[in-house]
């Protein structure tokens, strides 16, 4: 499954944590669709989105579009809530 980033998910990236971040998008991508992976990385479904921890402070919030899965943000609990508040 490809991996692809939004300009926004791009710039929401603190760049210290690249690397844990781009670890937690390859697992999502693998978990994606085997629900008894989906545990150990929080995958949960908000509609119309899907969400998966990156530690304890960050969640990263994708689409599945076709054969990829779209990351728009990398975020702390509040600025996903406005975020997910601001796509209604």
């Amino acid at each position: 499954m490809r991996l692809l980033a939004t300009p926004r998910f791009l710039k929401s990236i603190p760049a210290a944590r690249r690397a844990e971040i781009l670890a937690a998008m390859q697992a999502a991508a693998v978990a994606y669709g085997q629900p008894h992976l989906h545990a150990g990385l929080g995958l949960r479904r908000i509609r119309p989105f899907m969400e998966c921890r990156c530690g304890l402070d960050l969640r990263l919030i994708f689409q599945r579009e076709g054969p990829a899965l779209v990351f728009h943000l990398c975020g702390s609990h509040d600025e996903v809530e406005s975020f997910l508040k601001n796509q209604r």
